[in-house]
């Protein structure tokens, strides 16, 4: 089998390459979180005082592990929790300032990243790509 008809092992070294490059570049910027912190971050910026439920949606991610991403946030002083108003058995999480500063310093690589993805293609190849992985994504 060509290596361009493994989809499944190039999506995954895709994968790999985009989240090394951008560890990389938060840690040459002095931005303490990992990519998925980062996105965290950037969903609360969004939707402050999120309760798990809908953090975990939005991210599309499994409860425990945004539980401890939001653990580890919560100890970095990057985010705090807070009970729900009319309902003991939830929780809110907030974005701090500390958060926030650290989510525009990342914003601008994260951009930075994005474009270089599109460069050297067209702009329905751009939107071509798009749909693939979105239907890929939907298919599973």
């Amino acid at each position: 089998m060509a290596l361009e008809d493994r989809f499944i092992f190039l999506i995954s070294k895709v994968c790999q390459k985009l989240i090394i490059n951008l560890q990389n570049a938060f840690s040459e910027s002095g931005i303490e979180v990992t990519p998925i912190q980062g996105m965290l971050l950037f969903f609360l910026q969004k939707h402050d005082g999120s309760s798990l439920t809908q953090i975990s949606q939005g991210l599309m991610l499994e409860n425990p592990t945004v539980t401890g991403l939001i653990d580890r946030l919560e100890k970095l002083g990057y985010v705090k929790r807070s009970d729900h108003p009319e309902d003991r058995r939830v929780y809110l999480v907030h974005i701090t300032e500390k958060g926030k500063k650290v989510a525009n310093k990342a914003l601008p690589i994260i951009k930075k990243l994005n474009e270089e993805i599109k460069k050297g293609y067209s702009k329905e190849e751009v939107e071509n790509f798009k749909k693939v992985l979105v239907g890929t994504f939907n298919k599973f």
